[in-house]
């Protein structure tokens, strides 16, 4: 507890609270602060000035615990001023909402056909896992409807890290064949797979650090991993569809020119708690509204919320 001294406080700004304790026989004041002492016969005979009468009992005393409270102006005094808020785009709550709206059908073909419906729900949990994992390597650059292809190819021969790596790379590219990048992936698939049984035991890493540090895995598949595979959020996958609709809504302070640069600008505003939403329902309402080319802007319902609208559009 600071004295008033200490604190430079005014006496205005010193607020005292007083509570009295009753003291037992032979007991001193308690709590913080010094006892009080009786009078000395000095200090008796001043006293005594003011009655001629002798004392003869001595009162007992009453301790007097003193309470400092700074005024608002002394609190500031020292203090880091509080934080502006932060920048945030403009409508993007009502934008959100018209959003949800038009997606409540749940009907686009990343809502049967995601890394979250293409894996054995029959299959232990560690193969579960290691076929989201492929899942989502098969899925860059290649619609949903081509990855769900193979991955059912795939899931007919028994998808395990170990029947991979004892498939032959003409087998592998035939049977993952038309996803984009077909022939890099089949050796993106080989190396990971081999990696995941020498270093996890033919289960996949928990963390978005080591599953980018994978052949052929990026931050978007590390991201959407990490939440399908081990039900944890830890950022914003954004692919095409969100990187393109965040930049036409104005969901980033400054045009970005990458996906990873549009993921950092998203998670510095965006409530965490909308971070695992976001991919799905923006990818859906790319795959079926806002279009790469040809947007169907007078179907949305941010037509007259949305910067991109006019110049996609037109008035």
């Amino acid at each position: 507890m600071c004295s008033a001294q200490d604190s430079g406080m005014s006496m205005a700004s010193v607020r005292m609270v007083t509570r009295s304790r009753s003291q037992g026989p032979g007991a001193g004041p308690r709590g913080g602060g010094e006892e009080a002492a009786p009078f000395r016969r000095g200090e008796a005979a001043a006293e005594g000035k003011k009655s001629h009468s002798p004392t003869k009992r001595q009162r007992k005393t009453q301790k007097l615990s003193v309470t400092y409270e700074a005024s608002d102006h002394e609190k500031g005094e020292g203090a880091k001023p509080p934080e502006a808020p932060g920048w945030e785009p403009r409508d993007w709550q009502q934008q959100l909402v018209n959003i949800r709206t038009m997606r409540s059908g749940k009907d686009a073909p990343v809502d049967q056909l995601g890394a979250e419906h293409c894996y054995d729900p029959s299959a232990p949990p560690k193969v579960r896992r290691y076929q989201v994992l492929l899942s989502l390597m098969l899925s860059s650059q290649t619609k949903d409807q081509v990855t769900a292809g193979a991955m059912q190819r795939l899931r007919a021969r028994g998808l395990t890290v170990d029947s991979i790596l004892q498939t032959d790379d003409s087998t592998l590219g035939t049977l993952i064949y038309p996803v984009g990048f077909w022939r890099s992936k089949v050796k993106y698939i080989k190396q990971t797979s081999a990696i995941l049984q020498q270093r996890y035991g033919g289960d996949i890493p928990a963390s978005v650090a080591e599953l980018v540090a994978l052949p052929g895995v990026g931050p978007k598949m590390a991201h959407l991993a990490m939440a399908v595979a081990w039900g944890t959020v830890s950022g914003i996958a954004v692919d095409t569809h969100v990187h393109r609709i965040a930049n036409r809504l104005g969901w980033t302070k400054t045009a970005t020119k990458s996906p990873e640069k549009t993921r950092a600008a998203l998670e510095a505003w965006l409530p965490r708690e909308l971070w695992s939403e976001i991919n799905g329902l923006l990818v859906g309402f790319g795959q079926q509204t806002c279009l790469p080319v040809h947007p169907q802007c007078q179907a949305c319902l941010n037509r007259s919320l949305c910067p991109a609208a006019r110049s996609l559009c037109g008035p």
